[in-house]
């Protein structure tokens, strides 16, 4: 019994901790996704990149001389400033067409392709390490964590429950809930359903821009990070159920979990396989996932 409360203490919840970390961090990558699909229904192939171009964007303000602190809020601002820029020359012409899901998702997808490009153009192919901007390790539960990892995960929390705030208790959250239901009847007010879609798609590439700079001193930044956070984020979107906030925030933080303590007894690609497993058998059993889309009531 003592070996396994040892084993407990010295392994378990030291992954746990971590995963709950990772695990706010992905919220934020796919809160923006669900965003953007919970009110245009579009698809966003293109998310993981903007993510991608984050961490880009905070390395080259952080070496111009802005310091961490300074690419904090400069980079969500310029990464919703490329997602305005993406929405507008090419998805919003191309909502109005019948098959929008398909094309959007082509034009998302060919999107990333070309931020990927960008990326290796600019800045190369190598690995971009980003310096922390504190150091230090905190013993929570009598576990030492490194204050960053702290700190990031406290931000998190803090970005997803603004989010939430916005989304339930604010009147523009109530104008965002109710484009995502019934966009003739919102525009019949008066209120301009243009800038609604174009808002929310900024903020939702601003999500994933933070993201960016909050994981770019933890795992370094390189061309195809978007890729692989992104796949994660969708596993995660269609889990909580495409559009919902809350199913977004609980599926990350409960995959993350699955994944984290899977790779304590099986190897990691097994563990990642172990959460696609998890996302087919909620297709199966409630293809709609978890919980209901943010417009739905």
């Amino acid at each position: 019994m003592q070996d396994l409360l040892s084993y407990l203490h010295l392994v378990v919840l030291p992954q746990m901790v971590d995963a709950l970390i990772v695990g706010a961090a992905l919220a934020l990558v796919a809160l923006g996704l669900t965003m953007i699909f919970g009110l245009l229904d579009v698809i966003n192939l293109a998310h993981g990149d903007l993510y991608m171009l984050g961490g880009y964007a905070a390395f080259t303000l952080i070496g111009w001389g802005a310091g961490y602190w300074g690419a904090l809020v400069l980079v969500p601002v310029l990464v919703a400033i490329v997602g305005w820029g993406l929405e507008e020359l090419g998805i919003r012409p191309l909502l109005p067409r019948s098959d929008r899901a398909v094309v959007t998702l082509l034009l998302t997808f060919g999107a990333s392709l070309m931020l990927r490009d960008f990326a290796q153009v600019v800045w190369g192919t190598d690995t971009h390490a980003i310096q922390a901007p504190f150091s230090g390790v905190i013993s929570v539960a009598q576990v030492f964590v490194p204050a960053y990892r702290l700190f990031v995960f406290g931000a998190a929390l803090a970005a997803i429950f603004l989010t939430w705030w916005l989304i339930y208790r604010t009147r523009i959250g109530a104008v965002l809930r109710a484009t995502a239901a019934d966009p003739v009847m919102v525009a019949s007010f008066g209120i301009p359903v243009r800038w609604v879609y174009g808002s929310a798609f900024m903020y939702g590439c601003g999500l994933a821009g933070l993201a960016g700079v909050l994981l770019g001193p933890i795992y370094a930044v390189f061309p195809t990070m978007g890729h692989d956070f992104l796949v994660m984020a969708f596993a995660v979107v269609i889990v909580g159920g495409m559009g919902s906030i809350v199913g977004a925030v609980v599926a990350a933080l409960a995959l993350a979990q699955i994944q984290g303590l899977a790779s304590l007894w099986i190897p990691p690609v097994w563990a990642e396989t172990l959460v696609y497993g998890v996302m087919l058998l909620v297709l199966i059993v409630r293809p709609a996932g978890l919980f209901r889309r943010f417009g739905e009531a």
